[in-house]
C-alpha cells in the first residue's frame, strides 16, 4: 500500500469544504427555529448568536468518511476494520443529543448519560481498548469489563474537556484542530515508520477531524457568526477520543524492534509504546486542567460540578487584560506547545533539543501571558508636567454627579416636556424663549479655559445648538454664524 498523503489531503479538504458550505444554511436554519439563547451572565458575547453549528460539522464527518471509503489507499481501512462504522454510530448519537440540547437545554445528567451510551455503542462495535502497555510491567490484557470502563471514561473525559473549553469564539475548534494535527503526525509515523497498519483508522479520524474544524473556523472566529454548540463540541470531542482509543494498545514492541542497542536507546524507543496513553492527555491538557479546576472550584463553593460560571481559563485571560482574539491565540500557543512537544519528544532521537525548545517557548508564552500585568503607568508627579488641556480628567464622585444634576435641573426648569423652537432652543415656563448667551469675541479662545463658566443644559449655544451637558474641557473657537 503506497503512502496515501494525497488521499488524506483530499479527505481533509472534502470534510473542510462540506463543513464550510453547510455552515451558512445551518445558521439561517438555527435563526428560523429560534436556536439563539439569550445572553447569560458568563457569556462574553454581547448579541444573541445562533448555535447548531454541529450540524455542519457532522455533515463534514459523513462526507469525509464517504470519500475515504472510495479512495484506493484508504478503502482498505473500511474493509479490514469496523472502527469507522463504530465511530459514525457513536457520533450520530452524540450529535443528536447535542442538537436537542442546543434547542431545548437538556439537563446535564441526561447529557452525561447520553455520552456514556454513545461510548458504549462504539465499544459494542469493536472500538475499544483491549490491552495496555504499562511501564515496568509490559503488555497487560484487559478483561471486557475493564476495557469497556476505560473506554467510556476516556470518551466522557475528552468530550467534557472540549465542551468546557468552548467559551470563546474559535477556541474549541482551533484547539481541537491543533490536537488533531499532532495526533495525525504521530499515527502516520506509526503506520509508515514502524509498519503498523492498525494505526490507519486513527490517522483517518485525525485527518477528517482537522477538516471539520478548519471548515468551521472561518464562521466561528471573533466576532462569531454562529456557535458550534454542544452538537459540535461533543462531536469533535468524541472523534478525538475515538482516534486515541483506536491506536491505544495497537503498538507491538517486538514488531518495532525496540530492544536493540544500548539501554538508553531502548528506553527512548519505548516512548512510542506509552505515548498512546499520554498523547490524549497532553493534547487535552489545557481543557482537562480547566475541567478539573472547574469541578474543584464549584464543589468548594457548594455548587453543582455542572453549574456554569466565569472562572474558566479563558475568562481569566480576559480579566487579566487580554483581548478576545489574543486570549484565543494564547490558548492556541499552549495547546500546540504541549501537543507537538510530546509528539516530537516521542518520535525524534534528539530528545534533549526538543526539551530545550519546549522550555524556551514556555518562557516566551509565560511572558506573553502576564504582559498586561506589567503595563507601565506614569507616576502622579508626572501629571504636573502635562499641559492642563491634555491632562486626564478625574472621574467625578457620586456626590459631585448629584450636585451637577441638581444644578442642571435648576438651570432648565422647563426642559422636561416643553416645546422647542425650530432652532432647537426650548421655551421656559412663561413661554418666553431662553435668553441667548452673549456673542463670543474673536480671539477669546486664547483666554484660560478655567475662567469660562460651563454652558448649562437648555441654553442655546452657537449656531442655534443646544448644550446637553457641561463643556469645560474644550472651548468653542468659532464665531457666531461661522460655517462648519
Amino acid at each position: 500500500m503506497g503512502q496515501p498523503v494525497r488521499d488524506y489531503l483530499l479527505t481533509l479538504c472534502v470534510a473542510a469544504a462540506v463543513t464550510y458550505l453547510l455552515t451558512g444554511p445551518v445558521r439561517k436554519f438555527a435563526i428560523a427555529i429560534g436556536a439563539m439563547p439569550a445572553i447569560r451572565a458568563r457569556d462574553v458575547h454581547r448579541e444573541p448568536t445562533p448555535r447548531l453549528g454541529g450540524i455542519a460539522m457532522f455533515g463534514g464527518l459523513c462526507a469525509g468518511l464517504i470519500v475515504a471509503s472510495h479512495l484506493f489507499n484508504l478503502g482498505g481501512v473500511f474493509e479490514l476494520s469496523n472502527e469507522p462504522r463504530a465511530l459514525l454510530s457513536g457520533a450520530a448519537l452524540i450529535w443528536l443529543i447535542g442538537v436537542l440540547d442546543d434547542k431545548f437545554e437538556i439537563d446535564a445528567l441526561i447529557k452525561l448519560g447520553g455520552q456514556m451510551i454513545a461510548a458504549a455503542v462504539m465499544v459494542i462495535q469493536g472500538l475499544t481498548i483491549l490491552w495496555l502497555p504499562i511501564p515496568g510491567v509490559g503488555t497487560v490484557a484487559l478483561t471486557p469489563w475493564q476495557g469497556t470502563l476505560l473506554t467510556v471514561a476516556l470518551v466522557v473525559i475528552t468530550i467534557n474537556a472540549v465542551n468546557f473549553v468552548d467559551g470563546l469564539d474559535g477556541l474549541a475548534a482551533g484547539m481541537v484542530c491543533i490536537a488533531a494535527a499532532a495526533f495525525f503526525l504521530y499515527t502516520y509515523r506509526l503506520w509508515y515508520g514502524y509498519g503498523i497498519e492498525a494505526a490507519a483508522p486513527a490517522t483517518l479520524f485525525a485527518a477528517i477531524l482537522m477538516g471539520m474544524c478548519l471548515g468551521f473556523l472561518p464562521h466561528n472566529m471573533h466576532p462569531a457568526r454562529i456557535f458550534m454548540g454542544d452538537s459540535g463540541s461533543m462531536l469533535i470531542g468524541l472523534v478525538l477520543a475515538a482516534g486515541a482509543i483506536s491506536v491505544t494498545g495497537q503498538v507491538d514492541p517486538d514488531a518495532m524492534k525496540l530492544f536493540e542497542g544500548s539501554e538508553r536507546q531502548a528506553t527512548h524507543a519505548m516512548l512510542p509504546v506509552f505515548i498512546p496513553l499520554l498523547l490524549p492527555l497532553t493534547i487535552i491538557a489545557i481543557p482537562a486542567a480547566d475541567l478539573v479546576l472547574a469541578i474543584v472550584r464549584r464543589t468548594w463553593n457548594g455548587q453543582s460540578p455542572f453549574a456554569a460560571d466565569r472562572g474558566h481559563l479563558h475568562h481569566r485571560l480576559l480579566e487579566i487584560g487580554h483581548s478576545h482574539s489574543r486570549s484565543v491565540l494564547i490558548m492556541y500557543f499552549w495547546s500546540a506547545l504541549i501537543a507537538f512537544g510530546a509528539v516530537g519528544y516521542s518520535v525524534h532521537s534528539a530528545s534533549m533539543w526538543i526539551v530545550l525548545v519546549v522550555v524556551f517557548l514556555s518562557a516566551v508564552g509565560l511572558v506573553l501571558l502576564l504582559l498586561p500585568r506589567f503595563t507601565p503607568r506614569a507616576p502622579r508627579w508626572a501629571n504636573s508636567l502635562v499641559p492642563p488641556r491634555y491632562r486626564r480628567r478625574r472621574r467625578p464622585l457620586p456626590e459631585e454627579d448629584e450636585n451637577t444634576g441638581s444644578a442642571e435641573d435648576t438651570a432648565s426648569p422647563g426642559s422636561s416636556g416643553s416645546p422647542a423652537h425650530a432652532d432647537g432652543s426650548p421655551d421656559d415656563v412663561s413661554g418666553t424663549p431662553a435668553e441667548a448667551p452673549a456673542p463670543v469675541a474673536h480671539g477669546s479662545h486664547l483666554a484660560d479655559e478655567s475662567d469660562r463658566p460651563p454652558v448649562a443644559v437648555g441654553v442655546s449655544g452657537v449656531n442655534g445648538a443646544t448644550a446637553i451637558s457641561t463643556r469645560s474641557r474644550f472651548s468653542d473657537r468659532r464665531d457666531a454664524g461661522s460655517a462648519r
